[in-house]
Formats: structure tokens, sequence, C-alpha cells
């Protein structure tokens, strides 16, 4: 069965009590790439989701990561340990903290920030240090740039889209006319806007990243949290439901 193009998982995380998360997978004649990987423990989910679209996940060649958010990267490491053929992929900025080389980002900020919060918000901090930190360090095989252009799909050229996080990465895969996002932008039923200025690091520089996506000519954006959007004919931008 054809399985070129892109391909946009859906994880329903309401075991967790959030939102689906949508990875996705570029495949063409030659490679499959996958984009974000999920939360720690969700390869087996990685699976079954993959295999929803024909795709077997044994046959993947790389994990490209858009930035290194625990529910981006967090299943890298045992995809790495069950799959050690499976490259993975960063920006340049990010592979020092996914290999574990530097603590994670948010954990340097939030313990900047922890002597000014309240007793229950240093509590909430606490246990988003943990779960940071139960993310297992990963070796990076190869670093991307922002403005180089992959050959996947024909020509995908990675953006750096700083902000939500320094080294942040989006993928506009050209003759697709498709931009896949990480968390520069998301969806709410179609509607696209920047990640809550709360999660960002730099929350300007993350709304200007956020403009310039929506500036480009795309006909379809990806968005981890929220899925995938089409613009129609008219300009309009219609959510595509994968339930």
């Amino acid at each position: 069965m054809n399985v070129l193009g892109v391909k946009v998982l859906k994880i329903d995380c309401s075991f967790m009590g959030r939102r689906p998360i949508h990875p996705v997978v570029l495949c063409d004649e030659r490679e499959r790439v996958l984009i974000d990987c999920g939360y720690p423990g969700f390869l087996p989910l990685l699976e079954r989701a993959a295999a929803s679209v024909n795709i077997e996940f044994g046959r993947i060649d790389c994990v490209v990561v858009t930035h290194p958010d625990y529910d981006h990267c967090g299943a890298l490491y045992e995809i790495k340990e069950k799959y050690p053929h499976i490259r993975a992929m960063s920006s340049e900025f990010d592979a020092p903290y996914i290999e574990g080389k530097i603590p994670p980002l948010r954990v340097s900020i939030g313990m900047e920030k922890l002597a000014s919060l309240s007793y229950e918000m240093r509590e909430e901090a606490r246990r988003f240090r943990e779960r940071l930190e139960s993310v297992k360090p990963v070796g990076i095989d190869g670093a991307l740039r922002g403005g180089e252009t992959m050959p996947w799909c024909g020509g995908t050229t990675i953006i750096s889209t700083p902000g939500h996080m320094p080294g942040h990465i989006s993928l506009h895969v050209v003759p697709l006319k498709t931009l896949i996002t990480g968390d520069a932008l998301i969806s709410t039923r179609g509607k696209l806007r920047m990640s809550h200025p709360r999660y960002a690091v730099d929350p300007r520089e993350a709304e200007r990243s956020a403009a310039a996506l929506l500036a480009m000519d795309v006909e379809k954006y990806v968005c981890y949290h929220g899925g995938a959007v089409t613009r129609k004919s008219n300009g309009e931008l219609r959510f595509e439901d994968l339930a």
C-alpha cells in the first residue's frame, strides 16, 4: 500500500488528563521520518498509531525532535533501545540538552524562579521538574540548522522558530505545501495560534515565530497539539478531524 506523503498520527492522552498529541511521519521512497515522539513510555502507543496508517514502526529511519520538552522527546530513549538503527536528530542548539550534557533548560529557569513562588506553585514546579528529569538522555546522530533543506518528501526545509524554546524548529514540506509546527503553533478546532505564553521561554520571540509561520504560503498546518488544519481556496482554515 502506498504510504508516501505526510502521515499525521493521533495518540489519545485522555488517560493522563491531557489532549491528544499528533506526531507526524514523513514518507517517501527512501526514508520514513518521525517528527516528535511523545511522553516517556509511549512507544507502544506510537507503534499502534503508526500501524493505523499502514506504517511498520521498525521501518522508520529517523526521529526528529522539534524541541526537548518531555512530551516531544520522552519516548526517544525507548525507541533507540528497541530500534537501534533509528537515527535521532534535533536542532544544533537542542542536541546537548537531549544528550544530557546540559540540564533541561526549563529546570534551570524554574530553579531561578523557585524562591518567588507560593508553596503550592513550588510543589507543582517540583513535580514538573521530576517529569523533566525522568527523560533519559539519548545521543543525537545529526544536527539540523535553520534554512537547511533535507531530502525528505522531495524537499523539507528546517525553520528556526525560537520562543517556545530557544532551539525550537518547525519543518516545511515544500512540495506538499505542508508545515509541521511543533509547538510554535497550536490548533483549537481550526483556530491557529501560538502556544500559551506561560510555556514560552521568550513570549515575544514566540509571537514573532508564530506570525512568520502564519504568513507562509502553505496549504496545511500540522500542530502537535491540535492536529491538521488545511487552508481552503478562499483562504479560510478548516480543521481535519482524525478521530
